[in-house]
């Protein structure tokens, strides 16, 4: 693996957002904190960016578990940034009700639908809170992204989820470096280290992939790296997932 210098990369990721938010005029950011390591070192760039007071996290439980909700609160404890607890439970039980007078569809089939419809709740809630705050504030709130390179890479997130967002600050950065940048910005090891899931289906990311992340940073580096299972696991999870960043569009011949 390439050498990685966490402590020029952390800084130059503050900059960049200083840059930015100068540049546009911008006050304030959003982000979901779910409790792992990339909401984690996402609110901590912030904070060290923009400063504690313009950075608003928000907890966004919907059938979820309640260490993570704890786990949000050590965050912003720790960086000292307000933290909004924002409840979904009813809101996607109001979703499944109506969903009944479609028809009767067992657990199976409205499994994957009822992972994704999570994260599609969240980020409209997102977008929600941070026009009420750009208006109350008189100022600018972005919403900020939490996706690391290796998740990008396979394509795991939701489209019209957690894939929407206004800016993105560890997006070229794998797993390894984002925990990297977290140590060098102190983030709370309990956090930091803490196995990765979704928070959504009760499996781990790794489990739901089928590969790990240290082997997918491995592939990106070059493919010869990883045994064959794990290259055609990664290329068809890749592959597969390819419509979620481009969005195919006729364009009439003038």
């Amino acid at each position: 693996m390439k050498n990685f210098n966490a402590k020029e990369e952390t800084n130059k990721v503050i900059e960049f957002i200083k840059n930015y938010y100068k540049e546009n005029d911008l006050g304030g950011v959003i982000l979901g904190i779910s409790g792992g390591k990339d909401s984690a070192v996402v609110s901590a760039l912030f904070t060290k960016a923009l400063g504690s007071e313009n950075v608003i996290g928000v907890t966004l439980p919907c059938h979820s578990k309640e260490e993570d909700k704890i786990d949000a609160k050590l965050i912003s404890d720790y960086y000292g940034f307000e933290l909004i607890n924002f409840d979904l439970t009813n809101t996607f039980d109001t979703f499944k009700e109506e969903l009944n007078n479609l028809g009767n569809f067992n657990n199976d089939q409205t499994k994957n639908s009822d992972i994704n419809l999570k994260p599609r709740l969240r980020m409209s809630t997102l977008y929600y809170l941070a026009a009420l705050y750009s208006n109350l504030k008189e100022k600018t709130y972005l919403v900020a992204g939490t996706s690391n390179k290796c998740e990008l890479y396979v394509g795991y997130f939701t489209k019209g989820g957690d894939s929407v967002h206004d800016i993105s600050p560890i997006a070229d950065f794998t797993v390894d470096e984002v925990i990297k940048i977290g140590k060098y910005l102190k983030v709370p090891e309990k956090v930091l280290y803490k196995k990765p899931n979704d928070g959504l289906s009760n499996q781990t990311d790794e489990d739901k992939l089928g590969v790990k992340y240290s082997e997918i940073a491995l592939f990106m580096e070059d493919k010869s790296l990883v045994n064959e299972n794990i290259r055609k696991i990664i290329e068809k999870l890749h592959k597969h997932n390819i419509h979620k960043f481009n969005i195919p569009t006729y364009r009439k011949n003038d």
